[in-house]
């Protein structure tokens, strides 16, 4: 029979106060016992299903919950016990390195973020080894993980499209393109603020770098266009707003400036889409053939890649006292870059990498 016990509010964060105590000692079995405890007694889970997700006795569950109703906390503390096998088997490594890659909530943790202790933690319940945490780093090193900075993926995200884009769309239009002696453009804007930009920097210890800035809210527009064959980058830098009128006008511009014609891969931006961009593009189909990204997908437009050493030159970590600092130091970055083609055929290498697409 399951029954539920219930703890004053000042018993529980006493608990979770020795399980933050436990995780930075290492104490991986405390950390079972009181991981399992809070789960019961906070989240109502039952014993049998703690005990098969943790590795241990309902028996031994008892126990600890009768320890803890007859001395509170003070009985949440280690008390050793036999030996463990000293290493994991090939078969585990390849098995907890799955685990890794699912995440800590589908391991049934409530973090969102692996730590050596959880990844620690980890071990000891499912294959019953028992490792130091500062091994675990090196462990986890070997099976080709690094700790990292996150970053966010759109839930709005149709991975099924992207892969066809890559598999299908993508083949296609180099095929085209190569037929017709045409030009891949791949499109994108970027804005430059005047309050500037930060990253990181080497400093003296404990002296974090300070950058100056105006905090005025005014930014400089650039559209942008580069080209798969040869890396040429054309530019247009506006004051004004990104809208359909900038949009045709940065494009007409760039239909003066070359012969041959164009795809053109950009996103879905209202802009790009709008009544009167779309008539443009009708008008001028004899000219240009639109491409669009699949939603939701950045890093599938490589002239991203050329707008982050953009800033990284030109506004990172930089204090701008008039707005037209801003404009010069852009300029002359994008200028430069212009200027170098090897660099940015290099930021198409997704596009590269595909098997038999190869210039």
């Amino acid at each position: 029979m399951n029954f539920r016990i219930q703890f004053s509010r000042q018993t529980v964060n006493a608990m979770q106060k020795r399980l933050q105590v436990a995780y930075r000692q290492g104490d991986v079995q405390l950390v079972r016992r009181i991981s399992a405890l809070l789960a019961h007694v906070v989240g109502g889970e039952r014993i049998e299903v703690l005990a098969a997700r943790w590795g241990f006795s309902v028996a031994t569950f008892y126990n600890w919950l009768t320890e803890l109703m007859h001395k509170g906390v003070s009985s949440l503390v280690y008390r050793g016990g036999s030996g463990r096998k000293s290493k994991l088997t090939k078969t585990q490594k390849k098995e907890l390195a799955k685990w890794i890659d699912g995440g800590p909530q589908a391991a049934d943790f409530e973090t969102g973020c692996w730590s050596s202790i959880l990844i620690q933690v980890l071990i000891e319940r499912e294959f019953g080894v028992r490792y130091d945490r500062y091994y675990v780093c090196e462990l986890l090193r070997n099976l080709g993980f690094s700790f990292q900075k996150a970053r966010f993926e759109s839930d709005h995200l149709d991975e099924v499209k992207r892969q066809e884009w890559i598999a299908h769309e993508w083949p296609k239009i180099l095929k085209a393109a190569k037929r017709k002696k045409a030009l891949i453009f791949f499109e994108d804007e970027a804005s430059f603020p005047q309050w500037g930009s930060l990253s990181y920097s080497w400093s003296r210890k404990g002296q974090q770098p300070l950058v100056k800035t105006s905090g005025k809210r005014k930014a400089y527009k650039v559209f942008g266009l580069i080209e798969y064959f040869s890396g040429r980058l054309f530019y247009q830098g506006i004051e004004g707003k990104f809208n359909s009128e900038s949009y045709k006008s940065f494009l007409s511009k760039v239909l003066g400036q070359t012969q041959k014609h164009w795809y053109l891969i950009h996103d879905g931006a209202k802009y790009h889409t709008s009544k009167a961009t779309r008539e443009f593009l009708v008008e001028q189909r004899e000219r240009i053939t639109e491409c669009c990204l699949p939603s939701y997908s950045p890093d599938y437009n490589p002239i991203e890649y050329l707008w982050r050493k953009v800033k990284k030159e030109a506004t990172h970590n930089k204090y701008f006292a008039q707005f037209q600092h801003v404009i010069d130091s852009v300029e002359k970055t994008l200028a430069c870059f212009a200027q170098q083609a090897q660099v940015v055929l290099g930021l198409f290498g997704l596009y590269r990498r595909e098997v038999g697409l190869a210039n």
